[in-house]
C-alpha cells in the first residue's frame, strides 16, 4: 500500500449531505480486527424480529407470538411487547477513536445501515447498562451541531435517538475530521441491555443516514478519498473473530479471484444479485436472487420457496408457529448451501454454519429463514462467514472471493 506523503485529500459536499474531512493517517489503507463476542443466548424469534424491526419496522404475526410464548415461559405471565429478548447479540466489535484526546468506545461496524452513533454522557442514566460512554464535553475538537438531530423508530415502539456533534473520529489511525457522531439521548431496549457495544458504525450508503434536517455522510465516505482502493472488505469467521479491512483487498485472506456483481444502491443498501443456488451436491438452479449484504445481521434470509426447498432435504423439519420459522432436529446434519456470483463462480456456506440456535425439545433454529413477510432477502453473517466479501464504493459493486474457512 502506498504512503500518504504529501497526500492532500479536499472532499466537496454533496449538496444534501453533510461531509467531514480526512485527515491523513499512516497509509492508504488500514486494518481493523474485530471481535466476535456474545451477550445471551442466541435467540431464534429474537434474531428475526430484529431483522424485520431493521428494515420493516413491523415483526410479524407468528414471530410476535413466539417471543409473547417465551416471554411467558421466562416469566410465568403474558408480558408486553416492551418486554421481549429482542436482542441476542452475536456481534463483530472493534475499538473506534472518537475526539481530542480520543476516546475508545467499542463498536458494531454495520453494512446494514448509515449512522455512526453511540452511548453518551447525554443518554439516560437508566439505559446506560455498562456501555462505556463518549463524552464530547471532553473532547476539544467536539462541536455541537446546532438543529440537527436523529431517531429511529423500531416495530416494538421502541426508538433511539438524540444530538448531533462533529468530531474527529479515527478508524485504524485513519481520521475523519468533522465526523458526524450521534449521540444517544434515548436507546432502545434491546441495545441498552448489552453491555459490550457502545454504539454503531453504519457503513450502508449516505443516502439513509438518518439525521435531520441534513443527512450527513458514514465513515466510509468521508475518508474514501484518502484510500488507494475505494473498498473495504469483510472477513468473518465462524465462531471466531475477523478483519475490516479499508482500502485495499489483502491476497493472502482469498484462495481464488473476487468476483463481482453490480449493486443497486437506490435504497442505501448493499444490494445485489445472486445467480442461483444448490443445496448439498444437488444440481445448481439458475434462479436470481436480490439480496442485501447485511453484517449487522445473523441469518440468511431466502425466499419463502427457497427456504421450503431447503428444508425439504432435512428430515423432521418443519416451520414451527411458537418458534416464529423453520427448526429441525439438532441431530440431523444440514446440506451446504451453495450461491452463484457473476457467470460461473460459485460460493458454498457449509451445512454446519446452519444451526442457530437451540428451540425445544432436541429441535434446533435453523439460520436459513424465509423473508416472504420481509419483503426483501437479507444476507447476514452467516453467509458473509463463507467468503471474502469485497464493498467497493467507488465502483458500487460488491465482490465475492472464496477462502479458507
Amino acid at each position: 500500500m502506498q504512503t500518504f506523503g504529501s497526500f492532500l485529500v479536499t472532499l466537496v459536499a454533496a449538496s444534501s449531505l453533510a461531509a467531514a474531512a480526512p485527515a491523513p493517517g499512516n497509509g492508504g489503507g488500514f486494518s481493523v480486527p474485530v471481535v466476535l463476542t456474545t451477550h445471551g443466548k442466541p435467540n431464534g424469534p429474537a434474531a428475526l424480529a430484529k431483522i424485520h424491526m431493521k428494515y420493516t419496522k413491523s415483526i410479524p404475526k407468528d414471530v410476535a407470538a413466539a417471543l409473547q410464548h417465551q416471554h411467558a415461559q421466562n416469566r410465568g405471565t403474558m408480558g408486553s411487547a416492551k418486554n421481549w429478548p429482542l436482542l441476542y447479540d452475536q456481534l463483530y466489535l472493534a475499538p473506534v477513536q472518537i475526539g481530542t484526546p480520543p476516546q475508545t468506545l467499542n463498536l458494531n461496524f454495520d453494512t446494514g445501515s448509515s449512522d455512526l452513533w453511540v452511548f453518551s454522557n447525554d443518554t439516560q442514566p437508566d439505559l446506560v447498562k455498562g456501555q462505556t460512554l463518549y463524552y464530547p464535553g471532553r473532547s476539544s475538537t467536539a462541536k455541537p451541531m446546532p438543529g440537527q438531530k436523529w431517531t429511529v423508530l423500531y416495530g416494538d415502539w421502541s426508538m433511539s435517538a438524540g444530538k448531533v456533534y462533529s468530531d474527529t473520529v479515527s478508524i485504524g489511525g485513519v481520521q475523519a475530521q468533522n465526523q458526524a457522531v450521534e449521540s444517544a439521548t434515548v436507546v432502545s431496549d434491546a441495545f441498552s441491555k448489552d453491555p459490550n457495544t457502545s454504539g454503531l458504525v453504519g457503513l450502508g450508503f449516505s443516502s439513509i443516514n438518518n439525521v435531520e434536517p441534513t443527512k450527513q455522510k458514514t465513515f466510509f465516505d468521508n475518508v474514501l478519498p484518502a484510500l488507494d482502493q475505494p473498498v473495504f472488505t469483510v472477513n468473518f469467521f465462524h465462531k471466531s473473530n475477523g478483519t475490516f479491512n479499508f482500502g485495499y483487498i489483502d491476497p493472502k485472506e482469498h484462495t481464488g479471484p473476487v468476483v463481482y456483481s453490480p449493486v443497486n444502491n437506490t435504497q442505501g443498501y448493499w444490494t445485489w444479485t445472486s445467480t442461483g443456488y444448490a443445496f448439498g451436491s444437488g444440481p445448481f438452479r439458475e434462479e436470481p436472487i436480490e439480496n442485501i449484504a447485511d453484517t449487522g445481521n445473523s441469518l440468511l434470509m431466502l425466499p419463502g420457496k427457497i427456504a421450503d426447498r431447503y428444508y425439504r432435504k432435512v428430515p423432521g423439519s418443519r416451520y414451527e408457529m411458537l418458534q416464529g420459522g423453520y427448526i429441525f432436529p439438532c441431530a440431523e446434519q444440514l446440506p451446504d448451501f451453495t450461491f452463484g456470483v457473476g457467470d460461473k463462480a460459485t460460493i458454498t456456506i457449509p451445512g454446519s454454519y446452519m444451526n442457530y440456535a437451540d428451540a425445544d425439545n432436541n429441535m434446533c433454529f435453523g439460520a436459513i429463514q424465509s423473508s416472504a413477510f420481509l419483503g426483501m432477502n437479507v444476507w447476514g453473517d452467516i453467509a458473509l462467514k463463507a467468503a471474502l466479501v469485497v464493498f467497493d464504493g467507488g465502483n458500487t459493486r460488491i465482490g465475492w472471493a472464496p477462502k479458507r474457512l
